[in-house]
């Protein structure tokens, strides 16, 4: 057996060999995209059965190679499964309920809920014959979590995080020419953060296509040098050879413009890395007057990278980067191109209102332009590796970016996710320092936490010395971590005393890594605990804690900070702080979940950016409070403002630098107005008028919207009679849409429970009690035998050498609250040959579309139990260990979503919209009782 298996391992060898160098010629990468076209279904946490049976067989897929079982088999028959594209969260999908976790927005999905905690995935691919002799593998930009993956029924692995990009190489697993199905398990049971997570593939899948010898993924390092007017930009390679050719390569490297013009090239011959090695090539390029990256123009250049075989490319790998330089100086800040920057920085988590955390890439470039309408200029991303389009977002609009790991640790789990990190983003110009952690209680002030961030900041800087390593600490400012990190991370004011800090450690810069968490509810001006409803002025959360204002000015004045970073830019799921259950979204946001600015919006405006702004607050509708005297504030960065109502001066003040101004007016309806002077002279001017009832639906997209994007965000308002926003409207709204379809609705109400997504429920139902009977001749299809002697549980000592001309099958199903308006389908599994299908007595006529789905039309169903019959003859088995199908099926019902609706917060609500691909435009509809409907067209 040794000499025959020995054999067989040379042959297998000569073949991998020869195949591998057939291959070395052929075409240049492929990246396909691959999102559409899933299907999907709940798995369940510790119920196998519920579970489809998943590595219940005597081999389990970690026993034998190729032993998929449950989903994970290629043959797995998913048609009754959803539908689906990705990117897909299903936890946003979900309902509320005060049993679900705090810290995640009180979703009915993952930690406690068994049977929304498990979701599988399956997606069948074709590739072609003419792929062989090429490296097939399949990237996966993030699963949230624990994923497993599958590949024609041959297990690829796992990966915990769902933070982290990955890929599988799948080439020997391939079916050339036929079909090919990738399966994922993901299991969201476990929280990695404290804030919502989503649930499933939220992030975008590829089929990558590549010549045995390639650049590796994330294979590139770009680096830049200033020297007067030029630039030398260092471009390291790493290529690897999974082939066997052991010849010369060209490795040639170009730079090219904006415009797409090569302003640089080089290039060098070098020995082919050996089988299965990676080599590491570098090259010198040298450009003349660069265009720099900064957050003002953030020019970008593109590094293209060409592998030669005897003169003929065979991999071809883009980079994009910037060519900028970046300092800390521990005693004036932050530098960029060599010109001080303070940094007015926001954290952020990666949900957004109606979508979860499955956001498309045109929201990722909306959220940073509305950050940097606000004069952001910095991104902290919190508290995870980003997804890699919002560093794109981040690097085309001009975004600086603190880069953050998961978990603090010393071992392979924790530092090999921060170096999967660093050498995904280190092209990024945006990103502008290294996280290695954040508010780590347990270790941050003593001697294992400095331990820890010595490793992990020693690990970073040898991946890219070009970058500074912060950690953000909140557990007082003196020992442990803050003795060793490179630059300081102050997490809170309150946390600790600063000037001490600096006092003791004058060489370490430091910059406000999280400061502010602020409560604060989007049009609403006085607290309401009853309805968990915090006002909109700018207050200290806490005795010990600051405004966002008093925070801005701490920072502001201090020229050896660099800068802050604000808890946080938009609202986000979970963590409700200082409230419960029913508050679902935490209150600590410039920007509510949707992005509609809270009043603080206008305040950092006034001062972080550079144009005249001018914002009163509050709204002026107070019916019924005629009388009351009301605080009234502005947020300008002019000279002067002087205050009117109805009219009527109420006072000139002066703007004191980084401040606002206040007022006490008694209320009284018709026109706020406030007006602002610049070195003596009126510049802005700003009206609060009150309404009107509403009258009418107004639509209109979001300016910040990119240019011809596929995915466009709709603001959803209501004006009077005159046209003026109401803003304490809160009518519910209807939408329907043609030429596209929406993803999500969401109105920033903290606590609001409605549907986020409207989505046909689809409810897989067993057949039960399922029973055989012999019958003596195949001609009985037409007819049920009508006698009930005789019938055993199906298949159950089968004889296979020696079964009947044909069998008859029963069993049950059971339908529970079926409407009219469900569909239910039979999709039926082979059991035996020309079937003939049965249900409640009437026999079902098989699909156009699908020879073995039978639609169940109403009229021959019952609420509760069902019967349905088979009648067919036995399939044969080939061999004896032939495994047969003993599973008839399983039912489907489809109820259909209701209406997509949703009720204004305050004036105001959202809907994100995608458009079909081929539709010359999409029209939104809204209407609702007692208004006007509203259109929009928006065209292709």
């Amino acid at each position: 057996m040794k000499s025959i298996a020995l054999n067989r391992f040379f042959l297998c060898f000569i073949f991998f060999v020869s195949f591998c160098i057939s291959a070395q010629k052929q075409a240049e990468r492929d990246l396909i995209l691959i999102d559409k076209d899933w299907r999907f279904s709940f798995g369940h946490l510790y119920d196998t059965q519920k579970d489809f049976n998943h590595a219940t067989g005597y081999f389990s897929y970690l026993t034998k190679t190729g032993f998929g079982d449950g989903p994970a088999a290629q043959k797995f028959d998913d048609r009754a499964w959803r539908k689906l594209d990705l990117p897909h969260d299903w936890a946003v999908e979900q309902a509320f309920s005060e049993k679900g976790s705090f810290s995640h927005g009180f979703k009915t999905a993952g930690k406690g809920f068994p049977e929304k905690s498990i979701g599988w995935y399956r997606k069948k691919i074709t590739i072609p014959e003419s792929d062989k002799g090429r490296i097939i593998s399949v990237k996966f930009d993030g699963v949230f979590r624990n994923s497993k993956v599958f590949f024609n029924g041959y297990y690829l692995g796992t990966e915990e995080s769902g933070y982290n990009g990955f890929e599988y190489d799948v080439t020997a697993y391939v079916n050339y020419g036929g079909e090919n199905t990738i399966v994922v398990r993901a299991d969201a049971s476990m929280e990695e953060g404290w804030f919502y997570e989503g649930a499933g593939i939220y992030r975008h899948v590829y089929l990558k296509k590549t010549n045995p010898i390639h650049v590796i993924a994330n294979g590139t390092y770009v680096t830049s040098e200033m020297k007067e007017n030029s630039a030398e930009v260092t471009a390291e390679v790493y290529v690897q050879n999974k082939g066997n050719y052991t010849g010369q390569i060209e490795v040639v490297q170009h730079i090219l413009d904006a415009s797409g013009k090569q302003i640089a090239s080089v290039s060098q011959k070098a020995a082919a890395p050996d089988f299965y090695k990676t080599s590491i090539y570098s090259s010198k390029l040298a450009v003349s007057n660069p265009l720099l990256w900064d957050i003002e123009n953030p020019n970008l250049y593109r590094l293209i990278t060409e592998i030669k075989q005897e003169g003929k490319t065979i991999d071809r790998y883009e980079t994009s980067f910037g060519i900028r330089t970046i300092r800390f100086d521990s005693e004036k800040g932050f530098f960029l191109n060599g010109k001080s920057l303070k940094l007015k920085g926001t954290n952020n988590h990666q949900d957004h209102a109606g979508i979860g955390t499955a956001l498309p890439d045109e929201l990722q470039y909306y959220r940073i332009k509305k950050l940097k309408e606000m004069g952001s200029n910095a991104y902290r991303c919190s508290h995870h590796p980003p997804t890699p389009e919002l560093l794109d977002a981040c690097d085309k609009l001009g975004m600086l970016v603190i880069d953050e790991t998961r978990l603090m640790g010393i071992n392979d789990y924790h530092l090999n996710d921060l170096k999967r990190m660093i050498e995904r983003d280190r092209n990024h110009p945006s990103v502008f320092c290294w996280s290695v952690g954040n508010e780590e209680w347990n270790i941050e002030g003593g001697i294992i936490g400095e331990r820890i961030t010595n490793v992990m900041q020693g690990l970073t800087k040898s991946i890219d010395p070009t970058r500074p390593v912060t950690v953000g600490i909140s557990s007082g400012f003196k020992s442990g971590i803050s003795s060793v990190v490179e630059i300081m991370g102050y997490n809170y004011l309150g946390n600790g005393d600063i000037d001490a800090h600096r006092n003791e450690f004058k060489q370490q810069p430091g910059m406000g890594t999280e400061e502010g968490s602020t409560f604060a509810t989007r049009g609403i001006y006085f607290d309401d605990e009853a309805r968990h409803f915090k006002s909109a002025y700018d207050k200290k959360p806490r005795p010990s804690f600051y405004s966002i204002e008093e925070g801005w000015k701490f920072y502001a004045e201090r020229p050896y900070l660099a800068g802050m970073f604000i808890w946080t830019g938009f609202d986000y799921r979970g963590e409700p702080t200082p409230y419960g259950w029913p508050s679902v979204t935490s209150y600590f946001g410039m920007m509510d979940v949707c992005g509609f600015p809270k009043d603080n919006v206008f305040y950092l405006k006034s001062w972080w950016g550079k144009e005249p702004v001018f914002h009163i607050m509050p709204h002026w509708n107070w019916s019924g409070m005629e009388g009351r005297e009301m605080d009234v504030w502005v947020h300008s960065n002019c000279d002067e403002v002087e205050l009117f109502l109805n009219k009527k001066s109420l006072g000139k003040k002066k703007m004191q630098q980084n401040s606002h101004l206040e007022w006490k007016v008694k209320y009284t309806p018709g026109t706020l107005e406030a007006i602002g002077y610049k070195n003596g002279k009126r510049i802005l001017s700003e009206i609060q008028k009150t309404t009107d009832v509403p009258k009418n639906i107004k639509l209109s997209a979001d300016k910040e919207n990119q240019p011809d994007a596929n995915v466009v965000v709709v603001t959803v308002e209501t004006t009077d009679k005159k046209g003026l926003h109401v803003p304490t409207s809160n009518d519910e709204i209807t939408f329907s849409v043609k030429g596209g379809k929406i993803l999500g609705v969401g109105n920033g109400n903290p606590t609001s429970l409605e549907n986020d997504q409207f989505t046909d429920h689809i409810e897989l139902i067993s057949i039960t009690d399922f029973e055989e009977k012999k019958l003596a001749s195949s001609n009985h299809s037409n007819q049920i035998p009508s006698d009930d002697n005789n019938w055993k549980e199906a298949f159950k000592d089968r004889d296979y050498k020696n079964q009947a001309p044909s069998y008859v099958y029963r069993g049950k199903f059971e339908l529970k609250n079926n409407l009219s308006t469900n569909t239910v389908n039979f999709f039926y599994k082979k059991i035996g040959t020309d079937a003939v299908v049965f249900v409640n007595g009437n026999k079902i006529t098989q699909s156009a579309e699908d020879n073995q789905k039978y639609v169940l039309n109403a009229n021959v169903l019952k609420q509760g139990t069902n019967t349905i019959q088979i009648i067919a003859p036995p399939l044969q088995k080939l061999k004896d260990w032939d495994v047969m199908n003993t599973d008839p099926g399983i039912i489907q019902m489809i109820t259909p979503a209701e209406q997509w609706k949703r009720k204004l917060f305050n004036g105001y609500a959202q809907i994100i919209i995608q458009k079909d691909i081929n539709a010359a435009e999409v029209i939104l509809s809204a209407k609702a009782n007692g208004l006007n409907a509203g259109t929009l067209v928006l065209k292709k």
